[in-house]
């Protein structure tokens, strides 16, 4: 699965590590790293200083983590699974995103 069939505010459900099972919305993907952050999915803690100068108190923070765009796929409503994704052509000349086993379109209408 690569970084062109997982986009921004896709769902997506984890398959392997800490937090299979879980679904979420993607917030960003960095193709450059090929990892994708996933909303309440990996949380990682974070360690803040204070800071006088910006009246900022110190604690220990929760924040998600970038997970591997291989642990991750497109979650369809309709299987109720993660699915892979294969491109179709439609009538109007745009590339749309389909599921393999129900050919539901992942792409939003307009």
């Amino acid at each position: 699965m690569g970084a062109r069939s997982i986009r921004k505010n896709d769902i997506v459900i984890v398959k392997q590590g800490k937090d299979k099972g879980k679904t979420g919305k993607v917030l960003v993907v960095l193709p450059e790293k090929r990892k994708a952050i996933v909303e309440r999915i990996n949380f990682v803690k974070e360690f803040i200083r204070p800071d006088r100068s910006k009246n900022k108190q110190g604690g220990i923070m929760d924040k998600e983590a970038a997970l591997p765009l291989s642990r991750l796929m497109l979650y369809c409503p309709e299987c109720e699974a993660g699915v892979r994704v294969r491109n179709k052509i439609l009538e109007d000349g745009t590339k749309a995103r389909i599921c393999q086993k129900c050919d539901n379109s992942f792409e939003k209408q307009k």
